[in-house]
């Protein structure tokens, strides 16, 4: 069997220091603001396995289904020897990928959580014994540079998380995907649609409260991290479509006046009854528009799968 090897590229304080400085700009403004990724610590990834296997929760079984039904056209179309995967998590969808690319020679899952790379890489390596995984401890959003591994490449990045970027940071995103490519590389897309609110909203705001409290977990993370005395119960989880950018927003709307004291990072944080916390933008997408996005960043949509239903897509786009 193959060595698993891991790369770490990030300091061992570096997820400390972001959340620091995250907390500090985000809560100290107006409108007050946290990135999407504090969510999962170890709770909240539970939380968010048992959303996706929500009646409500539609984009991982959509997702799932494009997988096992294009695998083998992009394991044709692309050829690729190496796949590398963004932001890999258990790499449990990646799989689909893994059995129909029959040239693969390396695998590079790239995550922030070392422990879930290893254990994703150690599983892999017992289903594809020939397998090289080369496992990088990154942070895609912070600059990310590749080992040399044997082309054509396949970049993966599923789930919709591109939707989890605001325009400006798509932009910025696509165009160091293009940079980490060669010519002739290709970019696996998975993006979410626009449809009816009805639907986008109850996929974030499901009866039994899982996403509620995933939601409420963030504010759990800062009471463990940096001595936040957050109540979450002072909290309503609120999911809206926002019409006109094309995205839901998640928040939390403070139910009373109240102050958050965080010495972690110094700060007693005023919240207004009524006041809102946006923890997540979750943009959703039109063919036009991904294919816009991808040739600003001079990449070529070629091929674009949906799930039967018209819910999800992945998208195929060649490196120029």
């Amino acid at each position: 069997m193959s060595p698993l090897s891991i790369t770490r590229t990030l300091p061992p304080d570096a997820t400390a220091a972001a959340l620091r400085a995250d907390v500090t700009e985000g809560l100290s403004r107006t409108p007050k603001h946290l990135p999407p990724k504090w969510f999962y610590d170890a709770r909240g990834s539970e939380l968010f396995d048992e959303i996706t296997t929500l009646p409500e929760y539609y984009p991982t079984r959509a997702e799932r289904e494009i997988l096992r039904a294009t695998a083998d056209r992009i394991a044709a179309a692309t050829g690729a020897r190496t796949l590398i995967e963004l932001g890999s998590g258990s790499s449990d969808k990646t799989r689909h990928l893994l059995r129909a690319l029959t040239g693969l020679q390396t695998y590079l899952p790239v995550d922030v959580s070392e422990s879930a790379l290893r254990a994703a890489g150690e599983a892999l390596l017992t289903e594809h014994p020939g397998l090289t995984v080369h496992a990088l401890v990154a942070d895609f959003q912070r600059g990310l540079t590749l080992p040399k591994t044997p082309g054509p490449r396949l970049l993966a990045f599923l789930g919709g998380t591109i939707g989890n970027l605001l325009p400006a940071e798509r932009a910025a995103f696509l165009d160091s995907v293009h940079a980490l490519l060669s010519p002739g590389d290709a970019l696996l897309l998975g993006t979410d649609l626009v449809k009816d609110e009805a639907t986008l909203v109850a996929a974030y705001d499901d009866a039994r409260g899982v996403t509620a409290a995933f939601n409420k977990n963030v504010l759990e993370v800062i009471n463990r991290e940096l001595g936040g005395d957050f109540d979450p119960a002072d909290f309503d989880h609120v999911a809206r479509w926002n019409a006109e950018r094309e995205w839901i927003e998640m928040r939390l709307r403070a139910r009373d006046d109240l102050t958050v004291k965080i010495p972690g990072v110094d700060l007693a944080v005023p919240f207004a009854a009524g006041e809102e916390l946006r923890t997540e933008v979750s943009a959703k997408f039109r063919e036009d528009g991904v294919r816009s996005e991808l040739a600003a960043s001079g990449l070529k949509l070629t091929e674009w799968w949906t799930d039967s239903a018209g819910r999800f897509a992945l998208s195929l786009a060649l490196r120029l």
